[in-house]
Formats: C-alpha cells, sequence, structure tokens
C-alpha cells in the first residue's frame, strides 16, 4: 500500500526494509543499543541476521519475540493472556487499554497473540519517546505509527484528522488489528480513565455518523493487570515534585529512565484480559444524543469493560486496606502476603531520591497506585 499522505507517521512497507535495515546497521548508536540488548553475540551477526528478515513480523519474530520472552522470564512471575471473548481472530480489531509500561504493554500484547497464531497488532506512540532517529526508524519497523504532540493547535488537528484516517484505513483495509493507549500517557494513579480525545480522534475519518465511525474501527477493550508496576516509586516522586515545584516537567532523561526501569524492574504476574467489542453496545446508544453525552457515555463504557476485567492480586486488596485504615478485605490475603506487600513499598519509598521527601504523601500516592484498580474493578462489577 503506498498511500503518500502516511509517509511520515506509517510503519514500513516490507519492501522498504532492507533500505532502513543498512541504514541502521550503519548508525553507530544503533550498533551500541544493539550490542547492549544482545551481549556476547557480534554486530555482524545480528546485521546479518536484520538482512535476513523480508517483513516487519520476520522481524518481529526474529529480534523482539525472543528479548520479550527474556524479559518475561528475568523480570516477572508468568504473563498470560485470555482473548477467548474475540473468537474470530481473523478480524482486525482496535485494542483499547489502560497503559501501564510505556514499551512492554504493546510488546507483551503482540508476543502474547504470536503464540495464539495471530498476528501482532500495529502500535500507536508518541514522537515524544523517539528521541534518537534509530529509535524512530526501529519502531516503524516494528509495526509502530507515530502520534505526532507537542504541536500548535491547527496543526494538531490536521495530524489528528490524518491519524484517524489512517487508522480507518489500517481495520477496513489493510484488515489490520491496532493496539491504543485509552488515554496520553500512564494514569500515574493507576485510576484509568479514557480520554475521550482519544475517541473524538478516532472518530474524525470514517463514513456515517458518529457511532457508526466506531462501530468501523472494531473497538475492543483490553485490561492489563501488572501486580507491581516497577515505575511506581519514579511516579510517586513526579506526583511530590509537581506539587512543590510550579510547572514542573519530566525531561527527556527521565522518560529515558522511566523506560529502562518499566523494561528491567519487577513486575510479578502479569495478565492481559480481552473484552468483547463495544459493538453491541454502541449500537444501543441514542445517535440523536448531543456529541459531548455520547462521548461520555463511550468513555463509561469502555472504562467499565476495562475495570471489570482486571485481574486482582493481594498487593491491591493490602494497599485499598491499608489506605483505608480498617481490614474489609483481610480474607483475600494471607499475613505473608501483606508483610511481602508491605515490605515491598517500603523498599520503594526508599529508591525516591529527592529533597525534602514527604514521606506520608508518597505512601499514599503508592498506596493508592495498587489500590484504585481494585476500587474501580468493584464498582464496575
Amino acid at each position: 500500500m503506498n498511500i503518500t499522505e502516511f509517509d511520515e507517521i506509517r510503519p514500513y512497507d516490507d519492501e522498504e526494509l532492507p533500505q532502513i535495515f543498512e541504514e541502521l546497521i550503519a548508525d553507530p548508536a544503533f550498533q551500541n543499543a544493539a550490542c547492549v540488548s544482545m551481549p556476547g553475540v557480534p554486530f555482524e551477526a545480528i546485521a546479518h541476521k536484520m538482512r535476513s528478515c523480508k517483513t516487519k513480523l520476520d522481524f518481529q519474530k526474529m529480534f523482539c519475540y525472543g528479548l520479550l520472552w527474556k524479559i518475561v522470564s528475568d523480570f516477572t512471575d508468568g504473563l498470560t493472556l485470555d482473548h477467548t471473548a474475540l473468537p474470530d481472530t481473523s478480524k482486525a480489531y482496535t485494542y483499547i487499554s489502560n497503559h501501564r509500561d510505556i514499551i512492554l504493554d504493546s510488546g507483551f500484547l503482540s508476543i502474547l497473540l504470536i503464540d495464539l497464531g495471530v498476528n501482532t497488532v500495529e502500535i500507536a506512540i508518541g514522537d515524544n519517546l523517539l528521541i534518537y532517529p534509530w529509535i524512530k526508524k526501529l519502531v516503524r519497523i516494528n509495526k509502530s505509527f507515530i502520534v505526532q504532540r507537542g504541536l500548535a493547535m491547527r496543526q494538531m488537528l490536521e495530524a489528528s484528522a490524518r491519524m484517524s484516517r489512517y487508522m480507518h484505513l489500517t481495520i477496513t483495509q489493510k484488515q489490520q488489528s491496532i493496539w491504543i493507549a485509552q488515554r496520553e500517557g500512564r494514569a500515574k494513579d493507576s485510576n484509568d480513565r479514557t480520554q475521550e480525545s482519544v475517541l473524538k480522534m478516532l472518530a474524525i475519518a470514517g463514513e456515517g455518523s458518529l457511532i457508526e465511525r466506531l462501530l468501523e474501527m472494531n473497538i475492543a477493550p483490553l485490561a492489563l493487570s501488572y501486580e507491581y508496576d516497577p515505575c511506581d516509586y519514579l511516579k510517586a516522586q513526579e506526583f511530590q515534585l509537581k506539587r512543590d515545584i510550579e510547572d514542573y516537567k519530566k525531561s527527556t532523561a527521565d522518560d529515558l529512565m522511566n523506560m529502562k526501569i518499566g523494561l528491567f524492574g519487577y513486575k510479578g504476574r502479569v495478565h492481559f484480559q480481552v473484552a468483547e467489542t463495544i459493538n453491541n453496545e454502541l449500537l444501543q446508544l441514542d445517535p440523536t444524543l448531543p456529541k459531548p453525552e455520547l462521548y461520555a457515555c463511550i468513555s463509561a463504557l469502555i472504562d467499565k469493560k476495562i475495570h471489570a476485567n482486571y485481574r486482582m492480586y493481594p498487593g491491591n486488596y493490602v494497599a485499598h486496606d491499608l489506605l483505608c485504615g480498617d481490614d474489609a478485605f483481610v480474607s483475600r490475603y494471607t499475613e505473608v502476603e501483606k508483610q511481602r506487600f508491605e515490605s515491598y513499598i517500603e523498599q520503594q519509598l526508599e529508591r525516591i531520591e529527592i529533597p525534602h521527601k514527604d514521606l506520608p504523601f508518597l505512601r499514599e500516592k503508592l498506596l493508592l497506585m495498587y489500590a484504585n484498580p481494585l476500587i474501580n474493578y468493584l464498582a464496575a462489577r
């Protein structure tokens, strides 16, 4: 497919790969990154393997698949997927999920789909993360399309319209599934809510009414449940810095740190639960409702499906009881599990290195990150 309006944002076509591989192989920064991620493998061998990949899926299976399962074995207590709510795996879906990890949310989904014998997803990724030219090339080999951020209002509207057209084309013509987070950036307190701006962007392109345009996207909510979030202490720290410093903004170095800790930090058990599409519920909505009401209804609908499909771990119940100062959920965990979670929280608090550490504030923020999924789960069920 060669539709030039998307050339700047789309993944590479397979026939473009040989040239892109040569550009990467010649890039010293990429050489260095490749050797760090595959220690003990000579770069010539990596280059040879890259050149043998004929498609993006070949590249994912040859490089990403093994690296991601290695992360699973080294830094988790298991990764699982329940995809039974969508028995027809030949269809293209827009997986909208809560967002926990910058790289792994979509990466884990893709390797789980490969194991199901299903094609991997195209991934929406913000250009704020593409800080080096080689990263931008690499993600486009890895089936990512680029969400342009930080533009002036008019350019932002144009970029959103182009992305919407691209996503509709990907689902309807390429028959290719997509993964997109329900909001820009991760929910720092794990209180996952779908941003209406994401739905508005999806509904720009397509034919017919707002509801018909969203039906075309075949939206399947996806609930991601990480037992532990290795970046939780960085998020708590950011809460205090935002509270204490006017106009505090994370730096590029902070983003890199979040990526690294997210990849190589301990995550405990990780479960991905796919819900049924929202198509039946969309068809029951009154299309004559004012648009703001429709968007609010659809956001709430996606949220409910994500919240109801979380997997709860002992830490979620312990955090809720600690936060509320009671033992409402004491039957859901053992004393050993409680001690383990409390010592984990203390250990994460010790990792925070900022002046004037407000420990009660930071502890509350950490507990809230683990209690919020339970609060939302109970409300949704």
